[in-house]
């Protein structure tokens, strides 16, 4: 019975990954497809591969973010069945509010979605909620990674524009949209690197639970395989709602300003993952930087209403992750026991 279980909510934690892919995918190639560097099927099949190389890459170079995933959020799932309906609660949550945010068209953080669902779920579980590793390796990074990306890409924004200003606007153009080839490329693997890490440390939750591993245990090459794929797939089904918002909705976005929220956001994912080891958001990445580039064209050329809506979404996520990850524990808690 307990290996039933543990195959469930390891089909479902993939589940999370394959929204997780359709979800974000427009992190990693809105801004291509939209300045129209790379065909729609083209930009999802380089995202999709560039996803897979990233979640190895990720688990090679440290694991970071695996690890602050089944450590540092809440204290270990008890062994058995309860631990699974722990860990079930988890990633349902996560996907009820992915599947809600992705209807509505709004780049929420499929990261924090599952963060909130950890949260949510433990608490009702009565596990101990690690609140210094919330506010260190979520809160505080959900708060400072936007604003950094807006920064960044705003100051190297300028620096092309300075660096271009006497180059014929033309061919400018076709040379950025040929780089944001590039720089799709180097945000889809820091996709990878981060999100795939996350859906590991969620199987591994689970086979904490079932006795199959301990916190301190190697990510097993399935494992790292599996959730890969599922991350991969899930670009390649495409996320044409959240993409619209990201490439059209926030400022009418050109291939320079597309390379420099790109190149931005790919430097910032590589520093959370692999210096401060934090599971950050990749949408909320991108989307200051998209705003950040977008403002070198004056404070109207960005589209302040529909950054509101967004900004709403992401203060949403945890909490409304949280109550989805507790509700259903208390639902499956009560069918189980």
């Amino acid at each position: 019975m307990q290996t039933l279980g543990l195959i469930t909510v390891v089909v479902v934690t993939l589940g999370f990954a394959y929204t997780n892919g359709f979800h974000d995918s427009a992190n990693a190639i809105a801004t291509s497809v939209s300045t129209r560097a790379l065909t729609p099927r083209a930009a999802l099949v380089m995202a999709g591969a560039m996803n897979l190389v990233g979640a190895y890459v990720g688990l090679e170079l440290g694991g970071g973010v695996t690890k602050s995933i089944v450590n540092g959020i809440i204290s270990t799932p008890p062994q058995g069945g309860s631990g699974l309906v722990v860990v079930f609660a988890v990633v349902a949550g996560a996907i009820v509010w992915n599947l809600v945010t992705w209807y509505f068209g709004l780049p929420s953080s499929s990261s924090h979605a599952l963060i909130g669902g950890m949260v949510g779920a433990g608490l009702a579980a009565g596990l101990t909620v690690h609140w210094s590793g919330v506010w260190d390796k979520v809160v505080l990074p959900m708060l400072v990674s936007p604003l950094v990306g807006f920064v960044l890409a705003f100051a190297l924004m300028l620096g092309i524009l300075w660096g271009f200003r006497r180059r014929r606007p033309g061919p400018v153009t076709r040379s950025f949209r040929m780089a944001q080839t590039v720089s799709a490329a180097g945000m889809a693997l820091g996709h990878g690197i981060q999100d795939a890490q996350k859906t590991m440390g969620a199987v591994m939750l689970a086979l904490i639970a079932s006795g199959h591993a301990t916190s301190a245990s190697e990510v097993p090459w399935w494992v790292l395989l599996a959730s890969a794929l599922s991350i991969s797939l899930g670009t390649y089904a495409g996320g044409w709602r959240i993409m619209r918002t990201l490439g059209r909705r926030i400022i009418e976005i050109d291939p320079p300003r597309g390379f420099a929220a790109e190149t931005v956001s790919s430097l910032v994912l590589y520093f959370t993952a692999f210096i401060y080891a934090a599971p950050v958001s990749t949408t909320q990445i991108i989307t200051g930087s998209i705003m950040g580039a977008g403002a070198t064209n004056g404070r109207n050329s960005v589209r302040w209403g529909v950054a509101k809506n967004i900004f709403y979404a992401w203060f949403l996520t945890i909490p409304a992750a949280g109550v989805c990850g507790a509700l259903i524990y208390e639902v499956s808690h009560a069918l189980v026991s």
